[in-house]
């Protein structure tokens, strides 16, 4: 062997041996710098910045990575209370939400309240009996309003989720494969659900008014023969998502803690038309419940300072250059000829996420970004064929991933040659 390759084969084992010994934090900080984009020094196991307008992940520490949620739950339990119940109706408390741990509302066991001043007692203080009184309204039992939220989730394309309890209480279940879960999420489907709570939902408007009151005070009822009187008790909620405070635009969030968990978060914040989701999951546990707010504080600041909003109008493909395309068998004013249909673009598209998409809507791109636009069409078609035919899509691309998809459709009618049209053609090739 040279020295020049027992060199090279020297170098090579080293290489190896120094990559071995790296942490997986490492090798992702090495990773990073060759792209340019060092990783944030996030206290959080797991996080996620999303751009709450297109579900876009913009940032992730880990964002896919099943883990407790804590009292973050209550976001999914304030939406399904919104939407599947009447805030006037009068809910009464049973003896099981009355015994739930701190923190809680002290509801007594047969006392009645309003679904709307429990829906402030979920949201402001993150009362578990509240949650509890709440749940077995909307959907009959505890576990019955566990089913409704694993359903809504899957809706949202939240699959690594598995809601058990309607507060974010630590608990084990088994669901429907029969495999023993935790109650838990991920990062990603944490943001996805608060983007859905304040952008698509019916009832975002009353969801981000509760989640954004400072104080709210009610009081509880006692009934007799249908008719619901004050009791004389008497309840006061302060709201404790210091974030609302923290920065101009913050818009809405749930904090959360449990032993298992740790201190967890979601918040959005909305400047400038962008709206980002910050989730945050194991963010510390006692004595760092500052985390995190730092952790919260650096997302935000990373998506306002590196991304910016940007329409599909910018890369639209132009339609004027969709080629005519032959038609096989298709009728033609001359007998020798080919068919040809022309080509227009249906721009009723959608989302990846299955939103209606319009020229007019977009996603936050990083700055120096911009969309790749992927066109495929058909290399012919066989006639009849009918106008408004898809024959190829155009695809609206950021990172790789697709956002918006559009439809290549014929512009008009080919139809088939036939036994008429030969005889037609051939008096009109013959006639003298």
């Amino acid at each position: 062997m040279t020295s020049i390759k027992k060199y090279a084969v020297l170098l090579a084992i080293l290489f190896s041996l120094f990559f071995s010994f790296l942490s997986p934090d490492t090798v992702l900080l090495l990773q990073a710098e060759e792209d340019s984009s060092p990783p944030l020094q996030l206290y959080a196991r797991s996080a996620v910045l999303m751009d709450a307008s297109s579900g876009r992940i913009l940032y992730e520490k880990d964002g896919h990575n099943p883990l407790p949620m804590a009292s973050t739950t209550k976001i999914m339990t304030c939406i399904l209370a919104l939407e599947y119940g009447c805030k006037e109706d009068y809910v009464v408390v049973s003896p099981y939400a009355a015994s739930m741990p701190k923190v809680k509302l002290n509801a007594a066991s047969g006392e009645y309240f309003r679904l709307e001043d429990l829906l402030y007692s979920l949201m402001l203080e993150s009362h578990n009996d509240s949650a509890v009184v709440i749940a077995e309204h909307i959907g009959g039992s505890c576990a019955g309003f566990a089913d409704m939220m694993n359903q809504k989730a899957r809706d949202l394309g939240c699959f690594d989720t598995f809601f058990i309890t309607p507060n974010g209480l630590d608990a084990t279940a088994s669901g429907k494969d029969g495999i023993v879960k935790a109650h838990s999420t991920t990062a990603a489907d944490l943001a996805r659900i608060m983007s859905y709570c304040i952008m698509d939902s019916p009832k975002k408007e009353e969801f981000l008014t509760i989640t954004r009151t400072a104080s709210y005070s009610f009081q509880s009822f006692h009934e007799k023969d249908g008719d619901y009187q004050p009791s004389g008790r008497s309840f006061h909620c302060n709201n404790h998502n210091a974030f609302l405070s923290m920065m101009e635009g913050a818009l809405s969030g749930k904090t959360g803690f449990t032993g298992n968990a740790g201190y967890c978060y979601v918040g959005a914040l909305n400047r400038d038309n962008r709206t980002f989701v910050v989730a945050l999951l194991a963010c510390g546990w006692p004595n760092n419940k500052s985390y995190k707010w730092s952790d919260t504080r650096q997302l935000m600041n990373y998506g306002l300072e590196n991304f910016e909003y940007h329409s599909l109008s910018e890369a639209a493909y132009d339609e004027s250059s969709l080629p005519d395309l032959p038609v096989m068998n298709g009728q033609t004013q001359r007998l020798d000829s080919t068919a040809y249909t022309r080509l227009e673009i249906d721009r009723d598209g959608k989302w990846n996420t299955g939103k209606t998409a319009s020229l007019e809507d977009g996603l936050l791109l990083k700055k120096g970004e911009q969309f790749q636009v992927s066109c495929q069409i058909a290399e012919s078609l066989t006639a009849p064929v009918q106008a408004g035919t898809q024959v190829g899509t155009i695809k609206y691309l950021a990172g790789g991933d697709v956002y918006g998809v559009e439809y290549i459709v014929a512009a008009e009618n080919v139809p088939a040659i036939d036994y008429s049209w030969c005889f037609e053609q051939i008096l009109a090739r013959y006639s003298l």
